[in-house]
C-alpha cells in the first residue's frame, strides 16, 4: 500500500510539474484605466509564471462591453479573463454565460470576507451566482479645485454641508470667478439618485424586482428637481464627461467641482490634467451621502479555453495586497481588498491634492457605502432615466410627467 501511495504522489508531482511547464497564453480583455493596473503587474505575474503569456487585449470602454456582450451571445471570440465594470454586471449575470465563482473548483465562499462587503453584492446575482471577483471600487466623492473657491471666497464645507448650500456656493463661484460649479446637472442627479437607499434597494429596481422609478419617489423626484435647478441657475457648463471639454475645464478650472469616485484623482494626475497638481481637494458627498462610483471585476466565461490558470490570474490581481497596492499606486485604482486599505499609504498626503489625506477619507465611505442590489434591467433603466432627465433640461418637459413616462418605458421593456 505504501508503494501505491508512494507511486500516486510521485505521479502527482510530475504531472504537476509538466502542467507548471505547460506554455499557456491567457488572454485578458480590459478596458481604461484597468488595462494600466495589468500591465503594471505583469512583471511579477511574469517572474511568478514564465510559462504563461498574458495576452491583454484591452478597447475603450463602451467598445470592450459591446464586444463582450457579442461574444456572450455568440460564443465567439471571448477572452479567457473578462474585466466588467459595476455598470455591466448585472445584465451579463443574467446571461449565464458566466462562471459561478460559488462553485468548484473555485469555491470563492471561502474569499468573499476579504473583499469591501458592497462589492461582493454588486456582483451576486438575483439567484445568488457570484459572478466576477471585484479588484477596485469607487468610494465616490466630491472633488474641488481649491484655488477656485479660495478666489471666491467659498470655504469648501459649503460644498457638502447640504444640497441646497452646494447650489448656493456655485452662485458664489460663478459671480466671483465666472467658474460653473459642475460640468453637467445630469451629474448631481448621479448623485442624489444613488445615495441614501434603503436596505434591499437598488438604484432603480428593489429586491423583489419592484421598480422604483417614478413621480412618487422621492429619491428621483428630488434628484430630477435639483439637476433641474442647477441648468436654471447657469451653474452647470454643459459638458458631457470623457470629452475633449471635460478634460479642458479641469486644465483650466473652469469647473469648481465635480462627482465621482476615487479613482478621478488618479486620472486627473496621469492623463487629464497632470499639470493641476496641488490645486485639487476632496470631501465627501453632500449630506452624509454614501455611494459607489464605479468599481472593476474579473469573470470567467463558461466557455473559456483556460479556466484554470484565469482563475489563478484573477486571484493574483484580486487578492494579492502587493498588486492591488501596485494597481492603486501607479492608477489610483481604489483596491477592494481589505487588508490592501489597511497598508500604510492610506495614512499618508496625497501629493496629487496638496497633501491632503485623502485615502482615509475614501476608506471611512468606502466602509459606510451600503450593498446595492443589482437587476439584470438596471442598463436599461439608467438609459431612459437619463434620456427623460435630458428631456427636462434641455426640452423644459415636466419633471413629473418625465418620470411617469420613464416608469412606462421601462415597465415596457422589462416585460
Amino acid at each position: 500500500m505504501k508503494k501505491i501511495a508512494m507511486f500516486a504522489l510521485v505521479s502527482a508531482l510530475l504531472a504537476s510539474t509538466a502542467h507548471a511547464q505547460e506554455k499557456v497564453t491567457l488572454t485578458v480583455a480590459a478596458f481604461p484605466s484597468l488595462d494600466t493596473s495589468i500591465k503594471a503587474v505583469l512583471p511579477a505575474w511574469n517572474k511568478l509564471h514564465p510559462n504563461v503569456t498574458i495576452k491583454l487585449v484591452a478597447q475603450e470602454f463602451a467598445d470592450h462591453h459591446n464586444a463582450m456582450t457579442t461574444a456572450l451571445a455568440t460564443g465567439q471570440g471571448l477572452p479567457d479573463v473578462m474585466a466588467v465594470e459595476i455598470g455591466y454586471v448585472g445584465k451579463f449575470a443574467e446571461g449565464r454565460g458566466l462562471e459561478d465563482l460559488n462553485k468548484a473548483p473555485y469555491n470563492s465562499g471561502q474569499y468573499k470576507k476579504l473583499f469591501t462587503p458592497f462589492t461582493v453584492a454588486q456582483a451576486t446575482s438575483a439567484d445568488k451566482r457570484f459572478i466576477a471577483m471585484p479588484t477596485d471600487i469607487g468610494p465616490g466623492t466630491l472633488l474641488y479645485r481649491k484655488d477656485v473657491l479660495d478666489k471666491a471666497g467659498v470655504d469648501p464645507a459649503q460644498l457638502n454641508k447640504s444640497w441646497e448650500s452646494y447650489l448656493a456656493a456655485g452662485k458664489i463661484i460663478k459671480a466671483k470667478t465666472g467658474a460653473s460649479l459642475i460640468n453637467t446637472a445630469q451629474s448631481v442627479y448621479g448623485v442624489v439618485s444613488r445615495t441614501n437607499l434603503k436596505a434591499g434597494e437598488g438604484i432603480y429596481f428593489d429586491s423583489k424586482n419592484n421598480l422604483l422609478v417614478g413621480p412618487d419617489n422621492a429619491r428621483f423626484l428630488r434628484a430630477f428637481t435639483l439637476a433641474k435647478q442647477v441648468r436654471d441657475e447657469g451653474l452647470d457648463a454643459k459638458i458631457g464627461e470623457w470629452s475633449n471639454e471635460w478634460y479642458d475645464a479641469f486644465k483650466k478650472g473652469t469647473v469648481a467641482s465635480q462627482f465621482s469616485g476615487a479613482w478621478l484623482t488618479g486620472s486627473l494626475e496621469s492623463f487629464m490634467a497632470p499639470d493641476t497638481k496641488g490645486l485639487w481637494r476632496v470631501e465627501n458627498l453632500p449630506e452624509g451621502g454614501y455611494a459607489s462610483w464605479g468599481g472593476s471585476f474579473y469573470a470567467i466565461p463558461t466557455a473559456a479555453k483556460n479556466k484554470q490558470w484565469a482563475w489563478e490570474f484573477i486571484k493574483f490581481m484580486t487578492m494579492d495586497k502587493t498588486q492591488q497596492l501596485a494597481a492603486f499606486t501607479i492608477n489610483g485604482a481604489f483596491p477592494a481588498l481589505l487588508t490592501a486599505q489597511n497598508d500604510n499609504i492610506f495614512s499618508k498626503g496625497v501629493p496629487f491634492l496638496g497633501d491632503q489625506k485623502a485615502r482615509v477619507l475614501w476608506r471611512d465611505a468606502a466602509r459606510k457605502t451600503q450593498p446595492i442590489d443589482v437587476n439584470k434591467y438596471d442598463s436599461v433603466a439608467d438609459q431612459i432615466v437619463n434620456t427623460e432627465l435630458t428631456n427636462v433640461l434641455e426640452q423644459g418637459k415636466d419633471i413629473k410627467k418625465a418620470l411617469t413616462d420613464a416608469r412606462t418605458q421601462i415597465l415596457r421593456r422589462a416585460r
